[in-house]
């Protein structure tokens, strides 16, 4: 057999043994949005944890920002 043969044989058998992906679905767009909104309240709560375990909460504004001057 030449490599062309070899090449489409394998191919060929390729696009038959091949799983096809289910058609995205509307209820996979929630399941990924709920995924993401918990690993992120998740992540937030870790930080909060490990911050107040050291003694040091995180303040939003502790005190006013300094302002930069000219150059």
């Amino acid at each position: 057999m030449s490599i062309l043969e070899i090449a489409m044989a394998s191919q060929i058998w390729a696009r038959r043994h091949e799983k096809r992906q289910p058609d995205f679905d509307e209820t996979d767009g929630l399941k990924i949005l709920l995924r993401t909104a918990v690993v992120f309240v998740a992540f937030t709560l870790l930080i909060a944890g490990l911050n107040i375990a050291a003694g040091r909460p995180q303040m939003l504004a502790q005190g006013s920002a300094p302002v930069v001057m000219g150059r």
